[in-house]
């Protein structure tokens, strides 16, 4: 019904040939209103999720419902199949419900605004924003319990509603979802600030519209979209071989003693289209680390990967979607049977992009990076101060960018598109805490030709009794290295308390009680490396060492012997390396994982003192 009404309103539009200037005038305003949208909200939300890391995704696409512009590719096709209800001018729909919407969102945290945009009764586009809301309610602070066994458990449930009708808002429906949440007052500033933002998008399209007119401003969105189709479709024909490649890598756990957790794709090419093909992926989870992969998303993941490594000119927008077909099992760990629970989905999204570098890289080796979009680790610390006033912080960690064929990762950074770290000041300002430390970790980068990205430390010292909790992964499969690269390391959660004893945390826990003194070092993962560590130019690890990047002992597995922080000992290097490459060091081996999975969980026991996960108990159930 939907899809029906959208075709009516949006009916009938004339197709022009447009001169190439309008086109670029088109384009390059229809970039800068979504970096538009992000500036209302940034200075209009209040939780520092959004306001400060910037974790939300805006998106303005044509009247069919394909991206034009965005970040995170076309909501708008899950909304479609999930409502059966009228569009129409002053409505604006709300959702948070992953099931509602084929996986258009993929956890109830986010929350996806939807506007039609109308110019004179005719839909000319749509407007769509989605924002990690720092609280929903459910069984924990942050609405991300790590042992939820269904998504009821995990906060309240938003289908498609229209939160917004005949331009009106609907309060007595925000009201009770505000009602269901811990921190409503920055929930209702972060919708508001959306709404705004979309809002935003809808006046602009009108001015453009106005300007050019209404076929002009469709046809050039149009072209925007062939012209993108045109450029993918001859980069696949030159990048993906027709040949099948094969990819797997791991969740490390479930945060309930089981893993871990393998996700395994293929990719080929048939014609001109190119397949993924997700079996062989575990099934689903018993806990919540599920993650509803929309196929429409992957695309867009799959696409920007291409064009992010092949050819970063290319456009980015929908118009390759007809050049892709992903198959994803359903039951698996990517496409779990409702209810199962999805929170603590983000360990699986991340590890779809190492999953991506691995099968793309394969057939073109000199494109190919190493491991290191490998989370994205999530801390959380809530409570009440002594004056009674509750308090509640949602973080997101940021970890080392692997080796990549065009040189280092950076250290301590993060893989998403535009997200920053929240400033030091604004958490001390803000919550009962004080940052201890605030540094990359020498060494943990996997040591490389090019050199994988440190990991980062953040020792949060606490300031009041509470609570906290960690959720990362990394912790027992390694950043993998290429092309000769090494692994980066492992990521830890190390709680010193008061009285000095120290404490190695499990990568997923809620609900650990802290004092005032304690104090969490929150260690990251590093990248893995790029090319042989022995082919690293020596002054440059030397520089490595100065900065505090590599210490004097670390520089040896670049096969560089330090005489102090500065000087370099030539004969003891050319000895070195010639060692290494006498003992096998230099073999040609694409990927370096640091072991098999038993391996790794024979030395994590080994090193850590930590029992690694078992074999998964899958949950197996019929959708509902």
């Amino acid at each position: 019904m939907a899809a029906e009404l959208i075709q009516k309103n949006a009916a009938p539009f004339e197709r022009l040939e447009l001169d190439t200037i309008t086109l670029d005038i088109i384009e390059n305003a229809m970039k800068n209103l979504r970096y538009e949208m992000d500036a209302v909200l940034f200075r209009t939300a209040m939780s520092p999720g959004i306001r400060e890391q910037h974790d939300e995704f805006p998106m303005i696409a044509n009247c069919e419902g394909k991206m034009i512009v965005g970040q995170f590719g076309s909501f708008i096709h899950g909304f479609i199949e999930g409502y059966d209800g009228t569009i129409e001018d002053g409505d604006i729909f709300l959702t948070n419900d992953p099931y509602s919407c084929r996986g258009a969102i993929s956890h109830a945290n986010d929350w996806l605004l939807l506007m039609p945009i109308f110019k004179e009764g005719r839909l000319i586009a749509w407007a769509s924003m989605f924002g990690h809301m720092t609280d929903i309610g459910g069984k924990v602070p942050g609405s991300l319990p790590t042992d939820a066994r269904q998504i009821f458990e995990e906060g309240i449930l938003v289908p498609p509603t229209k939160i917004y009708r005949n331009h009106e808002l609907q309060e007595d429906i925000l009201n009770i979802i505000l009602h269901n949440c811990r921190l409503p007052h920055w929930n209702r500033s972060d919708f508001n600030a959306i709404i705004a933002a979309c809002r935003l998008a809808s006046k602009r399209c009108n001015e453009l519209s106005e300007r050019f007119g209404d076929d002009e401003f469709y046809s050039a969105l149009d072209e925007l979209l062939e012209r993108n189709k045109r450029a993918m479709g001859q980069l696949i024909a030159n990048t993906i071989p027709d040949t099948k490649q094969y990819f797997e890598d791991y969740v490390c756990d479930d945060g309930m003693g089981m893993g871990p957790y393998k996700i395994a794709c293929s990719m080929w090419r048939e014609g001109d289209k190119v397949v993924f093909d997700f079996a062989g992926t575990d099934p689903q989870s018993v806990g919540s680390i599920n993650f509803y992969l929309n196929e429409e998303m992957f695309k867009m993941f799959a696409g920007v990967f291409m064009i992010m490594v092949f050819d970063p000119q290319i456009m980015f927008n929908d118009g390759f979607y007809d050049l892709m077909e992903v198959r994803i099992p359903q039951g698996c760990l990517l496409k779990p049977n409702y209810p199962a629970a999805l929170s603590c989905r983000t360990h699986a999204l991340g590890r779809i992009f190492d999953v991506l570098s691995g099968l793309l890289g394969q057939g073109n080796p000199d494109f190919l990076c190493a491991a290191g979009f490998s989370d994205s680790p999530h801390f959380m610390y809530s409570g009440y101060t002594r004056e009674g006033e509750w308090y509640q912080l949602y973080q997101i960690g940021f970890g080392g960018v692997p080796g990549r064929p065009a040189g280092d990762g950076p250290d301590g950074h993060s893989l998403w598109p535009s997200f920053t770290n929240v400033p030091n000041e604004f958490l001390e300002c803000n919550f009962p805490l004080r940052i201890e430390n605030y540094v990359t970790l020498p060494d943990t980068g996997g040591p490389g030709k090019h050199r994988g990205g440190n990991a980062l430390r953040i020792s949060y010292g606490f300031l009041e009794d509470g609570e906290i909790s960690v959720h990362d992964d990394r912790w027992l499969t390694y950043p993998w290295g290429v092309n000769g690269g090494l692994p980066g390391r492992r990521s830890r959660k190390i709680l010193v308390r008061a009285d000095g004893t120290e404490e190695l945390l499990h990568s997923k826990r809620d609900r650990i009680k802290v004092l005032a003194g304690d104090v969490l070092n929150f260690d990251t993962w590093g990248g893995g490396g790029w090319g042989r560590p022995y082919e690293r130019d020596p002054l440059v690890v030397a520089k490595d060492v100065d900065r505090g990047l590599v210490t004097i002992e670390g520089a040896r597995r670049y096969g560089v012997v330090m005489i102090d922080a500065v000087s370099i000992d030539e004969d003891a290097t050319d000895r070195l390396r010639m060692e290494m490459r006498a003992v096998g060091e230099d073999r040609e081996e694409i990927f370096n994982r640091g072991g098999t999975i038993e391996q790794l969980k024979a030395l994590c026991l080994e090193q850590t003192g930590l029992e690694p996960p078992g074999k998964p108990k899958f949950q197996i159930r019929k959708t509902g």
